[in-house]
């Protein structure tokens, strides 16, 4: 799979967030009959590949009494276990949608990610 968007690396995805490009839903069943649209909206879980991952959850910084000032050091974060390039399982409620250059994007938090499928050879 390669993404084709030039301008992708524009994106900054902030904290605990990932941008995810969904995989296609099918519009058939199994045995061939067409889906109406929205029945796969209605999904609870869907699945798709990590784009962007945001940095992290914010450590706060130590010994700041006046927080008004300039921070004297950089900010932290506990980084997110999710990478560029997995494929994730998601609660689909939690996900909200966006799109950029006519392709549907999902921007969704690490806590509605039930599951990383991790394929090292996936490159974007």
């Amino acid at each position: 799979m390669e993404l084709k968007l030039k301008n992708i690396e524009k994106f900054v995805v902030i904290g605990d967030r990932v941008l995810i490009r969904p995989e296609e839903s099918s519009d058939r069943t199994a045995s061939g009959l067409y889906l109406p649209p929205g029945v796969s909206e209605k999904e609870k879980i869907q699945s798709g590949y990590v784009i962007k991952v945001g940095p992290g959850y914010p450590i706060g910084s130590q010994g700041d009494d006046e927080p008004w000032k300039e921070p004297k050091e950089p900010i932290k974060f506990i980084p997110l276990q999710i990478k560029e390039g997995d494929l994730a399982i998601f609660l689909r409620k939690e996900a909200y949608e966006i799109e950029f250059e006519k392709e549907k994007f999902l921007i969704v938090p690490q806590s509605a990610v039930l599951m990383l499928i991790r394929n090292d050879d996936v490159v974007f």
